[in-house]
């Protein structure tokens, strides 16, 4: 029986035929794939220009003028301690500002029966603006470091004093992690003069602290991931959120200057806390200083940004 003689050139060509129609679905796959790229490049890399403009947005700097010498924050006020000062250095030098929230800030806040004298005092509001509208005009980095209460902290087991007070108020209560529901005005919600400041490219909002430190958030990492190393702190409370901040970005190694009349503190029988804090301050920061020195030094330091 002679074997069975195939022809080559048929085989061949049925192969590269049964092989074509295979590769339609790929081709016409790849064809869908470039042109989406081409839409995608065409759109400035986002089928979205709001998304892209998320996913692209470069944090501004602060430029550094041309000085004979570095400028430096010093408390002003001869207390009888070390003023070792603090100089501003563009590129590490940074805003810090806690809880600029309405439950502190707002007449309307469920803190304000407490803290409102010694805001209204010390110009906190106006002064916390002051450092934000500064450093928008600078590109001055600045860290917002929240305080937020979800449902499931309500199940915490103890408190101290001061977070059973926050818990029963219902301070800084929020629905949930990820749903801005009833949050929008409420005492959770920010201040509304600073919102177009916080809304700003050279602004970033950590994840929130939940008890008065940064230890249980994210903002050591978001500062060390953006190279900053100086701090000019602010916000609220004096003896609380705001002094727990500074001990411990001291701690891990940062320097800090405080804005003393920046923030506020809370005015019980227990005493005066915001008096309480300042006398911390100025044994453990860098520096303590006014609103007024802090926007006089960030404005001789660094250039502003529409000029250049």
């Amino acid at each position: 029986m002679k074997e069975p003689r195939y022809n080559t050139h048929h085989s061949l060509k049925d192969r590269k035929m049964s092989t074509t129609k295979r590769n339609v679905p790929l081709v016409l796959s790849l064809a869908v794939m470039l042109a989406a790229v081409g839409m995608y490049s065409f759109h400035g890399g986002s089928p979205s220009a709001a998304s892209n403009d998320v996913a692209n947005r470069v944090t501004p700097v602060p430029i550094a003028r041309n000085l004979d010498t570095k400028l430096k924050l010093v408390t002003s006020v001869d207390l009888g301690l070390p003023r070792p000062g603090m100089v501003l250095e563009a590129g590490r030098t940074a805003i810090v500002i806690t809880d600029p929230q309405n439950d502190f800030l707002s007449p309307e806040g469920v803190a304000w029966g407490v803290v409102g004298e010694s805001v209204t005092e010390n110009g906190t509001v106006d002064n916390i603006h002051a450092l934000f509208e500064t450093a928008r005009d600078l590109n001055v980095p600045v860290f917002v470091s929240p305080h937020y209460y979800y449902p499931h902290d309500h199940q915490w087991k103890f408190e101290g004093a001061l977070e059973s007070l926050m818990h029963s108020i219902k301070m800084f209560d929020r629905k949930d992690a990820l749903s801005c529901d009833h949050f929008h005005g409420s005492g959770a919600d920010w201040l509304e003069q600073y919102k177009p400041f916080i809304e700003g490219d050279n602004v970033v909002v950590t994840s929130p602290h939940k008890v008065y430190g940064p230890e249980s958030n994210d903002l050591v990492l978001q500062l060390r991931k953006r190279g900053i190393e100086k701090i000019i702190l602010a916000g609220m409370s004096a003896n609380l959120c705001t002094e727990s901040h500074m001990r411990e970005l001291i701690e891990q190694g940062f320097e800090v200057t405080v804005v003393q009349d920046a923030t506020a503190g809370a005015k019980t029988p227990a005493g005066d806390s915001h008096k309480v804090a300042l006398a911390n301050y100025h044994y453990i920061a860098s520096a303590v200083v006014t609103t007024q020195e802090a926007v006089a030094g960030l404005r001789t330091a660094f250039v502003e940004a529409s000029s250049r």
